[in-house]
């Protein structure tokens, strides 16, 4: 096998050769004239013919330098299409997200995906609402609680907001609900213990007795059954919100209470994100405001 010239004497060939001059292109390539000078000679002395012609006005390419000029382009040109190309077919960005956050989210991130078949995205589900990017290799992640401390940079998503749901079907004469019905139907709490009925029914100023209820693990478990009729349940009004828009659920009262906790978007602030990771962000944020 021949061999070939030196890559970066072959770049500062091409460097050069686009402005003919020494001065300039040393300027570009962040290195001295002189430097410039002893690559062209040195690239110069390996071909056996000189490139340019050196003139007092400045330089000028010979017949061969002429030749090179556009296959050199095209060898650059190809290396840097294969570079963008090959990046972002491997770049998958890596996202973590509680699994309470899943039914707003996963529609998002297919939607992405059709949008933006070439970022593609690896989801990772947790029933933990934080994350310690020194131990997990994220990219990003989607917490749920208070605001993240410093060393986390964070965008907002969405405050938590509580209201209760249920099939449309109980909503039909003679069913319609009254806060005070509550009592005569089945709760449906989506964590084992009661905390959201109980900071809703606080905000309402009702006090139920003996109310049935059913607990379940998830979210999505709640919110199931309650389209199927079976009870009333509770949950973020932002979660939920493609279920109310599809019909599958409606809320019975127009109360929405805060519990003062939130869904962040967040990535570890030593580091920076990448243009394709700022540009997923800005897109779910957007997403998110447009409830």
């Amino acid at each position: 096998m021949k061999r070939l010239p030196p890559l970066p004497a072959l770049h500062t060939f091409l460097i050069t050769a686009q402005c003919c001059n020494f001065t300039r292109a040393a300027e570009q390539l962040f290195i001295t004239q002189g430097a410039v000078s002893r690559q062209i000679a040195g690239l110069e002395d390996f071909l056996g013919y000189e490139l340019f012609i050196r003139q007092a006005r400045g330089l000028e390419l010979t017949v061969e330098g002429r030749a090179w000029l556009p296959r050199v382009q095209q060898v650059f040109g190809l290396i840097d299409e294969a570079m963008e190309q090959i990046g972002e077919k491997r770049e998958t960005l890596q996202l973590k997200a509680p699994t309470c956050v899943m039914r707003w989210l996963l529609p998002r991130l297919l939607e992405w995906q059709k949008q933006r078949p070439d970022v593609p995205v690896a989801l990772t589900t947790t029933v933990r609402h934080g994350v310690d990017f020194q131990r997990e290799q994220f990219d990003a992640a989607v917490i749920y609680g208070t605001a993240p401390d410093n060393a986390l940079a964070s965008c907002l998503l969405f405050e938590e907001q509580l209201t209760p749901v249920c099939s449309p079907s109980m909503l039909e004469a003679p069913l319609a609900l009254t806060p005070a019905d509550l009592q005569q139907h089945l709760l449906l709490h989506p964590t084992q213990d009661e905390r959201d009925w109980n900071a809703w029914l606080k905000a309402a100023n009702l006090h139920l007795n003996n109310v049935r209820g059913q607990h379940f693990e998830t979210l999505d478990l709640a919110m199931s059954m309650a389209s199927q009729g079976t009870g009333v349940a509770i949950g973020d009004w932002s979660l939920i919100g493609d279920d109310l828009s599809a019909g599958r659920l409606v809320m019975p009262f127009e109360l929405k209470v805060k519990t003062g906790l939130a869904y962040y978007l967040v990535f570890p602030e030593k580091t920076a994100p990448s243009p394709r990771l700022r540009e997923l962000m800005a897109w779910l944020v957007e997403q998110a405001q447009a409830r």
